[in-house]
């Protein structure tokens, strides 16, 4: 079977679905977007700006929809590569170590998981369909800036 990540770069996969790393989003508050550490890269919670503005406001099961979740969530991750992209100039080599993904909600909101399935979907298109995306999914009574959806993401890098 031939290997998903040596078909394609991390970059023309994503651009055969249409989507673009976006320039990272300036930090509104006293963080560093991203670190590396040995062979990994922390990246600190990445909400969906797109442009430098946010997406969508608001809690679900309030005002904002699952599906609009879902495309809320890839943005972050979009968001979370472009960071990634800036600090090590490339995402060959790259892999996902875990992906936390926090969701504003209501008390009674249940689909958490079925929300952080957006950011998920862009790392598997990202990195292949073979790629390995553990996760945790929690639900939060807010977030900053009132953001629906938030992720933090911790890649290892590879020493080729």
């Amino acid at each position: 079977m031939e290997d998903s990540r040596n078909t394609a770069t991390v970059e023309s996969r994503l651009h055969a679905l249409g989507h673009t790393l976006p320039v990272p989003p300036t930090p509104r508050a006293n963080y560093t977007p991203c670190k590396v550490i040995g062979d990994k890269l922390y990246l600190s919670g990445q909400i969906p700006f797109a442009d430098e503005v946010l997406a969508a406001t608001g809690k679900f099961g309030e005002n904002v929809t699952v599906e609009e979740g879902q495309k809320l969530a890839a943005l972050a991750a979009l968001n979370a590569l472009g960071a990634a992209r800036q600090v090590l100039g490339t995402l060959e080599g790259v892999s996902v170590a875990n992906l936390n993904v926090f969701v504003a909600c209501a008390p009674s909101f249940v689909e958490q998981h079925i929300v952080a399935n957006g950011a998920s979907d862009i790392l598997k298109a990202a990195f292949g369909p073979d790629e390995a995306i553990p996760r945790t999914t929690v639900g939060v009574p807010s977030l900053p800036l009132n953001a629906p959806v938030e992720i933090q993401l911790l890649l290892t890098i590879s020493a080729a």
